[in-house]
């Protein structure tokens, strides 16, 4: 927008200017902002000024005032005459030169000095505006032409003369402004000159309307404020506005709806990372039995049920298993239902009459096999390597007084006991893990269970671990070797009918891998030294083929185990040497809190 400086009106457009301008300052009748004169043209009232309105005198600091006498002029705007420098006294205005404005034009516009002068304008009371000559800016103006520079603090203060006088922005002092281009601020000496400055340098603006001219309308931009002289133009303007802010409104609605689709992808993600977790949990739960599905007693009924529901049992047999299996519970006993008896000496008569090809085979002491019932199908196989473990030892005069006459307990009992084990401080991290409750449930147990329930008991036995595979094809020749060494050390390991067979008074080796526990009963020692374990299997209810006096090779399949065989990346062993005492119990006791196993490798 632009602002007259002639007027000092503002809020203009550019054609608006050149309407004001037209119709305003050149065809307009002006006055005199001093005097009451009015009625005259521009030219006519600049000459007027110069010609009525005093003298003009330049001061020390480079100003021109224009001064007007009171006595000669008491109605009109005082002026403050300021005293001349004596250093600047060569720019003087006569009153003859004044009576003779035309030679006074002529003179100033020829020859201007480098003095400055300053008007003030009638609408412009207090502000003042310094002019420097210049005798040719941008070869526009004929004569003479004053620039109107920065204004300075200094321009503001009092001067004084040298008799004392003072003069500056004072009241008493009027100033008025020399002609000034509306456009580009150039100022000139006379009318004239500003009149041949705008017409050359601003024709464009100064278009003269034609008859009838009516104001032409503007449009203004509601988005940016830009004004435009066409509708269409601001249309399309609008337009483009519109465009770039539905394009940003795509941007955004593609960056929040692919922010949508990511955090549903998130949410589904750990949604299905949760299930799958929850049901890899119950998984494991029901492998464990810990999914409270119910124990031992609850499964052999519903099997029963099962079998009496498909015609495997008759109802009289199910009353009767059943009152076998509420007797056995209530007892604490196991019913021996499961139990194989003799298997180590069929074994040992086998190995006497046969087995050219062995250097020499160690038996352990007379075990009875037990394997899984209807109760603890799935889930039982520690418990029934426990009773293996526990049949040996009752069988031994070095652990009858240990044990107190102790018979082969049931399932639900050696969960009774394991359970008291824990209540008197043994391994409270696996309490923990089982939240100190076995009974009723169809929990697996593993070689720490059965390390503590041997050392409640006060039996000396020790954990061994292999970690780690230590042979090619992620055998482990170590744990054969190792199990060897046991059976072969020791003064126990005599010999029995013939040095081949050696039917030791070592206990079995409990021997347990992940999903699976077995008993270990022996092991073979071939003239091509190869090794081969004898492992009696909880889930193998054939062991009464092994009773017959006409077994072969091919019956010893079921228990033999070869090293390529037995490839489970970790097996832990518990064996058995010894009896605790008391102190060595409770000693046990508290290093159990953190249970520590003997690692191979």
């Amino acid at each position: 927008m632009f602002t007259c400086d002639i007027c000092g009106q503002s809020g203009l457009s550019e054609p608006d200017m050149r309407t004001h301008i037209f119709y305003v300052h050149e065809e307009n009748e002006n006055s005199c902002p001093i005097c009451t004169l009015s009625g005259i043209s521009y030219d006519e009232l600049m000459f007027h000024i110069e010609t009525t309105h005093g003298e003009v005198e330049a001061l020390d600091d480079g100003k021109m005032i224009s001064s007007i006498d009171k006595e000669k002029d008491p109605d009109s705007d005082s002026l403050l005459r300021c005293n001349e420098s004596p250093e600047r006294r060569e720019f003087e205005v006569n009153k003859s030169e004044v009576e003779n404005p035309e030679e006074f034009h002529k003179s100033y516009s020829a020859s201007p000095s480098d003095d400055e002068r300053l008007f003030k304008q009638h609408d412009r009371m207090h502000e003042s505006r310094r002019l420097i000559p210049s005798e040719n800016v941008n070869g526009e103006f004929s004569g003479a032409v004053w620039v109107q520079p920065v204004p300075k603090p200094s321009d503001k203060n009092n001067e004084e003369s040298k008799d004392g006088n003072h003069c500056g922005n004072s009241e008493e002092s009027v100033n008025f402004g020399a002609p000034e281009c509306p456009f580009c601020g150039l100022i000139g000496n006379s009318g004239g000159d500003l009149n041949e400055h705008v017409k050359i340098k601003h024709i464009a603006m100064l278009e003269t309307p034609q008859k009838g001219y009516v104001k032409q309308r503007l449009y203004a931009c509601p988005m940016c404020k830009l004004v435009f002289e066409n509708w269409h133009i601001l249309q399309e303007h609008v337009e483009l506005h519109l465009t770039e802010s539905r394009a940003e409104e795509c941007v955004l609605a593609d960056h929040q709806f692919a922010q949508q689709l990511q955090e549903k992808e998130n949410r589904q993600s750990r949604s299905h990372e949760t299930q799958t977790e929850q049901e890899e949990f119950q998984k494991l739960q029901k492998q464990y039995g810990l999914n409270n599905c119910g124990g031992y007693k609850n499964q052999a009924l519903q099997n029963m049920d099962r079998a009496v529901c498909r015609g495997q049992m008759n109802p009289a047999e199910y009353h009767r298993r059943k009152a076998e299996v509420m007797e056995s519970l209530a007892k604490g006993e196991d019913d021996g239902r499961t139990k194989t008896l003799g298997l180590m000496r069929a074994l040992n008569e086998y190995y006497q009459r046969s087995g050219t090809d062995m250097k020499h085979v160690y038996l352990c002491a007379e075990t009875d096999h037990y394997h899984a019932s209807v109760g603890d199908n799935g889930w039982g196989c520690g418990y029934r390597n426990f009773q293996m473990l526990l049949s040996s030892l009752m069988k031994m005069e070095q652990y009858k007084d240990v044990l107190q006459d102790l018979v082969i307990p049931c399932i639900p009992k050696i969960q009774i006991m394991i359970e008291e084990a824990w209540k008197t401080g043994f391994d409270p991290q696996g309490a923990a893990s089982f939240e100190n409750k076995l009974k009723g449930t169809r929990a697996w147990i593993g070689a720490t269970e059965i390390y503590c329930l041997l050392t409640f008991l006060r039996i000396k036995c020790q954990i061994v671990d292999f970690h780690q595979p230590t042979g090619p094809s992620g055998t482990h020749p170590r744990l054969f070797e190792r199990i060897r060494q046991y059976y072969s050390s020791g003064s126990n390991a005599a010999l029995r009918l013939q040095p081949k067979v050696i039917w030791t008074n070592k206990p079995p080796i409990y021997l347990q891998h992940q999903g699976h526990s077995r008993t270990v009963v022996g092991v073979e020692e071939r003239n091509n030294g190869t090794l081969c374990l004898l492992i009696f299997d909880p889930g193998n209810q054939e062991m009464q083929k092994l009773l017959r006096s006409d077994i072969t090779g091919m019956n010893l399949k079921m228990i033999r185990r070869f090293i390529g065989s037995m490839k489970h990346r970790q097996y832990q062993i518990v064996a058995i040497n010894g009896i605790l005492s008391a102190e060595e119990k409770n000693a046990r006791k508290y290093a159990s809190s953190i249970l520590t196993a003997e690692n191979v490798p």
